[in-house]
């Protein structure tokens, strides 16, 4: 297979979250991943898509969310870019710690990797990257 390429853009909007759902999971059915996998898939594209929204780009309506989705024969590539300044990775703090394990957040990216067969970061001139990998096999 040769590779298939997805995008979706929307306003910073979290009432947007179950039509990107639907989307995400119609290109992963499509992409051939494992029915198993989906609810892993769901749970931590929507939890980056709303760490975008919220963190990256403030809960601004003017600014935008763009979605690129990559799939070739082993993986799927989900690319999420918003229009914020970006953060350093060594500040957040572990959810798994004791002094953290009350905070109402802080775990969305210890979510995101649990569910995730690699996540990565990718801080632009334009905004910040948010790299979702699935292997379909």
């Amino acid at each position: 297979m040769t590779e298939k390429i997805c995008y979706k853009e929307i306003p910073s909007d979290r009432s947007l979250l179950p039509a990107l759902d639907e989307f995400i999971i119609g290109v992963a059915k499509d992409a051939g991943l494992s029915p198993e996998k989906f609810n892993n898939l769901s749970l931590s594209f929507s939890e980056a898509v709303s760490n975008s929204i919220i963190h990256g780009n403030k809960n601004d309506p003017d600014k935008r969310i763009r979605i690129t989705v990559k799939v070739d024969d082993s993986k799927m590539v989900i690319i999420i870019k918003d229009q914020g300044k970006g953060f350093d990775l060594g500040s957040i703090p572990d959810p798994t710690k004791p002094e953290n394990l009350l905070k109402e957040s802080g775990r969305g990216i210890h979510i995101i990797k649990s569910f995730v067969d690699d996540l990565k970061y990718n801080f632009t001139g334009d905004g910040t990257e948010t790299i979702l990998v699935l292997n379909l096999k």
